[in-house]
């Protein structure tokens, strides 16, 4: 490697840190629920009693990063105490919360942003970086060493939030409780994501402002690689998979006094900037499914059709528990016994290509078979021309 190219990967280092995450210390969990176990949002936590304490995160997990120094960490339980849950359900691309709080005093009562918030920033695919106009403006010097940023003229403000806000990363400042106001402010204008069928709510408590009482909140948010202010119809969704690191992290601002601006920022990311730049989230995990709900064996599998012309088509083993043998049989009379198979069809010419295909699995927890009628479809075998 040449000086120059050396010199020119430390000085990227240096600008652009391999990490992109805070709290590189730890990763959360995020608990994979069950298909036949979806929370039902109707602020009711019951759905939740399965989810083992090890997926919590509580009040001692957060610093009041508004606090003298940055780093506040006096808490009191009878002021604020909070436990967050995150849970997925693999196949859906949502991420379900519940917000569980005791307050001393809840804020409520103004219909303006001054509001008791659990402030929520979820960035699906790690791409980091700025998620509002004004951090979008923000462009690096020549003493970029240095780490001084300046903002860019030719960016407008305007240009940067129709351009940018919450489209690679999305934030959500959701009232607690939201009282003849909406539920949320989307920080953008891709206000679709906090809608049906992107996102659904539901909340308990029987406080009233200036009171202290319990809150529940339940909901579920669709993470975006891409959500622009022209609408739905230009959307990515986020995949979310198995074991897959995604960035999130949230808040609680807490306010006291209806009529001051003082307040708490309880903030998991213990950086007070990652309510606008998703570099300074936290890492958190899509976890498998905890042993109790797993299958002691259960055969899954997909396909992918590689090359249409010559009928060839890959075959992926999903099968969970501890497996010993795979039998395929492809629905042609032929069969195998890899794990995950490549197979050419060469039946009969003229045969119109639907295939149902069956794995059988065998383990120690037993045995397994899946079937798919139909699923495997690709062109049928042209007939030769005659003479």
């Amino acid at each position: 490697m040449s000086r120059f190219r050396l010199l020119l990967c430390v000085l990227l280092m240096v600008i652009f840190p391999a990490s992109a995450l805070e709290r590189p210390e730890v990763t959360f969990k995020i608990f994979q629920f069950p298909a036949d176990m979806i929370p039902r949002i109707d602020g009711n936590a019951d759905d939740w009693n399965m989810v083992p304490d090890s997926y919590a995160i509580g009040m001692d997990q957060l610093e009041d990063t508004e606090a003298p120094g940055g780093h506040g960490t006096d808490r009191d339980p009878k002021d604020l105490d909070v436990k967050v849950k995150v849970g997925w359900v693999k196949g859906l691309n949502r991420l379900y919360f519940l917000y569980q709080a005791h307050k001393g005093y809840w804020d409520f009562s103004r219909p303006d942003l001054h509001n008791d918030i659990f402030e929520v920033v979820v960035d699906g695919d790690l791409s980091g970086g700025p998620l509002i106009d004004e951090y979008h403006r923000d462009v690096w010097t020549p003493a970029a060493v240095g780490q001084m940023s300046a903002l860019d003229p030719r960016i407008s403000s305007s240009d940067a939030y129709f351009a940018q806000q919450g489209a690679q990363a999305q934030n959500y400042h959701i009232f607690t409780p939201a009282e003849g106001k909406d539920w949320a402010m989307d920080w953008g204008c891709a206000q679709y994501t906090k809608e049906l069928p992107y996102a659904n709510h539901a909340q308990h408590y029987n406080f009233r402002p200036g009171q202290s009482g319990d809150y529940t909140l339940e909901f579920w948010i669709t993470p975006f690689d891409y959500a622009g202010c022209e609408g739905p119809e230009r959307a990515v969704e986020s995949v979310l998979t198995e074991n897959k690191l995604i960035g999130l992290s949230f808040a609680v601002i807490d306010y006291h006094d209806p009529n001051s601006n003082q307040r708490k920022f309880w903030n998991l990311s213990h950086k007070q900037t990652f309510f606008g730049n998703a570099s300074d989230l936290v890492g958190f995990r899509l976890m498998p499914l905890e042993p109790q709900f797993r299958k002691a064996i259960d055969a899954q599998w997909s396909f992918k059709v590689a090359d249409p012309v010559e009928r060839i088509v890959l075959f992926k083993d999903l099968s969970q528990g501890e497996i010993t043998s795979w039998k395929w049989d492809f629905g042609d009379g032929t069969t195998s016994t890899e794990q995950n198979p490549i197979h050419q069809y060469k039946d009969k010419p003229g045969k119109e290509g639907v295939y149902t295909v069956i794995l059988n699995i065998t383990g120690p927890g037993g045995t397994s078979r899946m079937a798919k009628v139909w699923d495997v479809h690709v062109r049928g075998s042209e007939p030769k021309p005659g003479p």
